[in-house]
């Protein structure tokens, strides 16, 4: 699986290719990424191209998180159609990743939770 990934100041936005992260993609997936999950680093998973998303692709999502926050870094998901959302808020998923509408919301988010930090 290549990922396309696009950087903005310290922010990479990761774009996860396809339109399903599942249990036959998952693996590829987290191998793919495992790169970015560098201490203190910031990312975004675009997630614009899913249509589907199964509990391996969750597991996944989930396993980045896990390493960045174990590492000073943080993630943050954006571009959810309407199904993968659907999904997020019926396994409570919503409450774990932070969802953004766009890139850009996602970019803002980083920023002002720098400035929070810095108060």
């Amino acid at each position: 699986m290549e990922l396309t990934v696009e950087n903005i100041g310290n922010v990479s936005i990761v774009k996860i290719p396809g339109e399903t992260l599942d249990a036959g993609s998952s693996k590829e997936f987290k191998a793919a990424a495992a790169p970015m999950l560098t201490p203190g680093a910031r990312v975004i998973f675009d997630l614009a191209g899913l249509r589907f998303i199964d509990s391996s692709g969750l597991g996944a999502l989930l396993s980045c998180l896990r390493r960045l926050n174990g590492v000073g870094g943080d993630l943050k998901l954006c571009g959810t159609s309407k199904p993968v959302r659907a999904l997020f808020e019926l396994v409570r998923m919503h409450r774990v990743f932070e969802l953004c509408n766009t890139s850009e919301d996602a970019v803002r988010a980083f920023e002002q939770n720098a400035r929070a930090k810095e108060a």
